[in-house]
């Protein structure tokens, strides 16, 4: 009987161990798959802005990132199912989270764009993460680990699953500016959007522009008269320098599309910024849980707190200022480069409380 019963209990856990065996090989098909995917898809937006006249290469492009989406969630799914926690513990898993969130947003993106552009400039993002987590990163670093006592918090998936969705929407956004500069050619251009979704704000603004406008034409016309009974060089003197309005050189068309970059861009980033802001209210609360303080000034804070700071001056200064254009592209353009620094960044050039399970 007792035989028996040892050989039972053997069964199992060579059952378990090649089930085992079986989501790990079903983990690394499904990471090549995406990485698969989302190259092919890059090299089809690529070439549906090449040529511009073949629309069918958009909607390939489209479904390639949704693929993508797919097997980037069963991935996780999986993952889930072996780790037995929800798969966030680590730079695999945050990782591929996020490309998971920058896909899902991009098919909202484009999807209101209607544009190609948007795939040609978020797919190389997305498939160089992929490559980084399939290609470049060990395989320990791959493998499901048990979670480290600190992370054994009904937290995790609140907190670490909002900064990651966060940081996915504000890339998205940060790069639809960076398409808007490419665009517009990082020149200064008038939109007919609004900073505030309804346009009362820059009608508004509009409106005054045009009255200081008119009256300086008319101040302009009553001056010429009346220089002019005592000669003509100083009207000639006056016109000539006069500021002209130079327009910009592009296409309705780029205007078109640079108007609706910049609008999307706006709205995309007002979705990742209050999830930044929950992610990092929530990491405040479970900081406070663990290690008995709220702020600590750990590298990862200080930076997701700089991230936030970057967020709330582009906001405001499109919805109180009445940005829009060329300006705040800039300012979220260079979000993005700070986004990376507060995920990647601060892991790799230092030490700190959230630096377990990561690279150090």
């Amino acid at each position: 009987m007792s035989g028996s019963k040892s050989r039972y209990d053997g069964e199992c856990t060579e059952s378990l161990s090649n089930s085992a065996m079986d989501l790990v090989t079903l983990q690394g098909w499904l990471d090549n798959t995406a990485f698969a995917i989302l190259f092919i898809t890059m090299l089809v937006y690529w070439s549906s802005v090449a040529f511009p006249k073949a629309r069918w290469l958009g909607g390939l492009g489209t479904t390639g990132m949704a693929l993508a989406n797919l097997a980037i969630a069963t991935l996780l799914i999986a993952r889930w199912i072996e780790g037995g926690y929800f798969p966030l513990s680590n730079l695999y898993e945050s990782l591929f989270f996020i490309i998971w969130g920058m896909t899902a947003v991009h098919l909202v993106a484009e999807r209101m764009t209607q544009s190609q552009l948007v795939g040609a400039v978020t797919a190389p993002i997305a498939m160089g993460m992929t490559a980084f987590g399939t290609l470049t990163l060990p395989d320990h670093m791959q493998v499901s680990e048990p979670l480290v006592p600190a992370l054994k918090s009904n937290w995790l998936m609140m907190h670490v699953s909002v900064m990651l969705l966060s940081y996915a929407a504000l890339m998205v956004g940060a790069l639809m500016a960076i398409a808007f500069l490419i665009i517009t050619r990082g020149q200064s251009i008038e939109l007919r959007g609004s900073s505030v979704g309804t346009g009362g704000f820059r009608e508004t603004k509009l409106r005054r522009h045009g009255v200081v406008q008119a009256a300086n034409v008319a101040n302009l016309s009553q001056e010429s008269d009346r220089v002019a009974s005592g000669g003509g060089a100083a009207v000639l003197e006056k016109v000539a320098t006069a500021p002209q309005a130079t327009a910009p050189k592009l296409t309705p068309q780029r205007l078109t599309l640079a108007d609706t970059l910049d609008n999307i861009s706006y709205r995309i980033i007002g979705l990742g910024f209050p999830l930044l802001t929950i992610g990092i209210i929530s990491g405040a609360v479970w900081a406070n849980e663990a290690w008995g303080s709220y702020w600590s000034w750990d590298p990862k804070e200080t930076w997701a707190l700089i991230t936030w700071l970057v967020f709330a001056a582009y906001l405001h200064a499109r919805i109180t200022k009445g940005w829009q254009g060329r300006r705040p592209a800039i300012l979220a353009a260079s979000g993005f480069l700070v986004v990376w620094i507060c995920y990647l960044g601060v892991n790799i050039l230092g030490k700190g409380l959230h630096s377990y399970g990561w690279f150090f």
